[in-house]
């Protein structure tokens, strides 16, 4: 059986969970509203139904928080390579800026509409930069970073030679892509870190950042075997 029937074999199918109904207006003024409407409608010969304009919704904003939801955390980190439905990248984030204000520390949730959590941690999570300080970053994220968040982060990192980051990757992104490789390629040539989440990098991360109410993180299975497949194809790339 090969590696990647390896992989997907036991994967489920997961659901994510169905947004409640609006609720509906109070006394009624919606379903009163309606019916005058189709009323008067009626009363003008115009059978056809009423033309509603489409508005167009915002994009996601970048939510920032301490932690995440236990459940998100769980669907989101899974390191598998079947990863329908996992559209957000969460990003965990630590900071030693070599000061006595001890860690910073904090999380980044996107919908990978607009602004990505990558680009957005330099824009959101360190405003106060200082370039006299050497900082030292660890990131947890749930995928390895896309093309263009790769080119960003390289050339953050180029001009700013006191930050020295680390990712950790539950999951490679689109690893097969040629262009995915060489992104990957130039950030790692431009000093940053990059590995595949260990099944002691879950555990850590589960109980750093995410709302655990202090329950352990009861790990998945094949959680260390997907570790290693995906880790061997990362050290394919960086070779």
């Amino acid at each position: 059986m090969s590696d990647r029937s390896r992989l997907r074999r036991k994967e489920k199918q997961e659901k994510e969970v169905a947004k409640d109904a609006p609720a509906p207006e109070a006394n009624g003024a919606g379903a009163a509203g309606e019916a005058a409407a189709t009323n008067g409608d009626v009363a003008n010969g115009q059978d056809e139904a009423p033309q509603v304009e489409q508005m167009e919704l915002p994009p996601f904003e970048i939510i920032a928080g301490d932690r995440i939801d236990p459940f998100m955390f769980k669907f989101q980190f899974k390191n598998v390579e079947y990863s329908s439905g996992r559209n957000k990248t969460f990003l965990c984030y630590l900071v030693d800026r070599g000061s006595a204000d001890g860690l910073l520390r904090g999380c980044l949730e996107d919908e990978h509409t607009g602004t990505h959590a990558e680009e957005a941690f330099f824009t959101q999570s360190l405003t106060d930069y200082d370039p006299a300080l050497k900082y030292t970053v660890t990131w947890y994220v749930s995928s390895s970073p896309c093309c263009a968040c790769a080119a960003k982060i390289t050339e953050v990192l180029k001009a700013r030679k006191n930050i020295k980051l680390s990712i950790f990757a539950a999951r490679l992104f689109e690893w097969e892509d040629e262009g995915i490789q060489a992104a990957l390629k130039e950030l790692h040539a431009a000093g940053c870190k990059l590995r595949v989440m260990k099944p002691l990098d879950f555990s850590y991360t589960w109980d750093t950042f995410v709302e655990n109410e202090d329950q352990a993180l009861n790990l998945w299975e094949d959680c260390k075997d997907n570790y290693e497949y995906y880790q061997e194809k990362l050290a394919d790339i960086l070779q």
